[in-house]
């Protein structure tokens, strides 16, 4: 994958995470209390600025109650 694709990648996995954050309710700042971090790392991922971890992205499932599939898929 290359940079272009990369940067392709995290804007809309970051646009899929929002769409799926607010479906289910969820603020930014709701959502970064319950996986305890920072609402600018939420507010960076949604931009397509941070390329988070597995971890994170498997926390952010939890939280919201979807499927890793469901968060990938765009």
């Amino acid at each position: 994958m290359d940079k272009d694709q990369k940067k392709i990648f995290l804007i809309a996995f970051g646009a899929k995470l929002r769409q799926l954050r607010e479906t289910k309710g969820f603020t930014q700042e709701k959502l970064a209390n319950d996986l305890g971090i920072e609402i600018s790392q939420i507010s960076r991922i949604e931009r397509g600025v941070l390329n988070t971890s597995v971890a994170t992205l498997y926390s952010i499932c939890k939280v919201l109650k979807i499927s890793s599939e469901e968060l990938l898929n765009h």
